[in-house]
């Protein structure tokens, strides 16, 4: 059986969240062209979010 498949979302405020793939995105994010495992989209965006505060407070 293979793993659940993800991918990585992103808001307007840059902030970063996983959503299963091939679902629908909610409104408000958009997806960033990265997709895979939870762990590797977990990783991925470990490596891409270095600044945790939302856009509007930078």
């Amino acid at each position: 059986m293979s793993e659940p498949r993800f991918t990585v979302v992103r808001n307007d405020e840059e902030q970063y969240s996983i959503w299963a793939a091939g679902r629908d995105l909610p409104a408000g994010w958009t997806a960033v062209g990265f997709e895979g495992t939870k762990d590797e989209c977990l990783a991925h965006i470990e490596t891409v979010w270095t600044d945790m505060r939302p856009l509007s407070v930078r």
